[in-house]
């Protein structure tokens, strides 16, 4: 199938082509404003399905939002018309479509234009209205708050909130993208006369606020947001896309000694702590054991052999492990352990405690394995 992309340069558009090329679309016209517009109607003379996402939403005078909004969906649907394609078409209009502002009345006249279409060509037409769309790609200090706001705060610029009781309805791009594709495909989830995008997340902009300065901070603080929470999760992605180029990275402190390392890596409030041993040929570390705490260890380079003894007993038992053969070994509760570099190579071992360290709770108790 050959498609037409309006607006192809802009938030949505670059979204969209992108995962359309993931799924094997690879017959795409892309046109923008900066396109000659002989090409429209040569793409309107051969696509089989359109997305119309071209618009206008801050203009210099108010009279670009109906010339932008309605005349170029106007032209567009004339060149269709002219070629006898009844293709498909896709809209996207904006939630302001009931308010009475230039802006809104602008995408009202879009939508009853491609009605209109639809009803004396027979040509089928989905219409969107979208609340506000958030995600990668997204201009910044333009028209999203989450994206001026991710920008801001990931540059260590001020952000300002003029009322953050304001409840804001939001779609995150990689689910308006899904639905677009299922549009295409036949799929299309209608309400009415309108197209919908099945999940719609509803917050305060003070908490939109709250959460991506919490996700500067974490940085710091070696913590992850609730990536149970589906919002939390995607407004996290969509902040890490703003990062400065030079800021992809933070150290880590490390606590060296003569025995080699130890780092903490990442911690959560739920889903505990990983950290990085590196232990020096001959070493042994560990040598204690925990009453709740538990632990997973896996050696990625080296070789070495991770001891245990019940509490109370006499029986040592040894694992041996390599990076060559990755293997996971469980630190069970009630079990001294200890954990020996048997190589000749520093050996690294990642290693996962189901609760971050708390130095007020330790919950370790030294007790040799032999």
């Amino acid at each position: 199938m050959k498609i037409l992309v309006t607006g192809a340069k802009g938030f949505i558009g670059k979204n969209l082509i992108a995962e359309l090329k993931n799924r094997k679309y690879n017959k795409i016209y892309e046109y923008d404003m900066d396109s000659d517009p002989e090409f429209l109607d040569i793409y309107t003379g051969d696509c089989g399905f359109v997305f119309h996402l071209a618009g206008v939403n801050r203009p210099k005078d108010e009279s670009e939002f109906m010339t932008g909004n309605f005349g170029f969906t106007d032209t567009l649907l004339d060149k269709l018309k002219e070629h006898g394609n009844r293709a498909p078409v896709l809209i996207t209009s904006s939630i302001q479509a009931e308010l009475d502002n230039p802006y809104g009345k602008s995408k009202k006249a879009g939508e009853e234009l491609m009605f209109s279409y639809s009803d004396k060509t027979g040509a089928p037409v989905y219409v969107y209205r979208l609340p506000n769309v958030f995600g990668k790609w997204c201009r910044p200090n333009y028209n999203s708050a989450v994206a001026t706001f991710c920008n801001n705060i990931a540059a260590g610029l001020p952000i300002k909130v003029n009322d953050p009781s304001v409840v804001m309805n939001l779609v995150y791009i990689d689910d308006v993208v899904n639905e677009f594709i299922n549009a295409l495909e036949g799929r299309a989830n209608i309400c009415g006369k309108y197209g919908a995008i099945p999940t719609v997340h509803t917050v305060t902009l003070g908490r939109i606020a709250e959460l991506i300065a919490s996700f500067k901070e974490s940085r710091t603080r070696l913590g992850l947001p609730k990536l149970d929470d589906p919002f939390e999760r995607k407004l996290y992605s969509t902040y890490l896309s703003y990062l400065p180029a030079d800021d992809f990275a933070y150290p880590l402190d490390m606590h060296i000694d003569e025995r080699g390392s130890f780092t903490e890596f990442i911690r959560t409030p739920d889903r505990g702590q990983v950290s990085v041993n590196i232990s020096k040929p001959g070493i042994t570390k560990g040598n204690h054991w925990h009453h709740s705490k538990n632990e997973k260890f896996l050696v990625v380079k080296g070789r070495g052999c991770i001891s245990f003894r019940k509490y109370g007993t006499s029986e040592v038992i040894d694992y041996h492990v390599s990076g060559d053969e990755l293997t996971v070994v469980d630190i069970p509760t009630g079990y001294t352990h200890s954990i020996t570099n048997e190589g000749d190579e520093d050996m690294v071992t990642v290693m996962w405690a189901n609760e971050a360290f708390d130095p007020d709770k330790p919950d370790t108790y030294y007790e040799p394995v032999r």
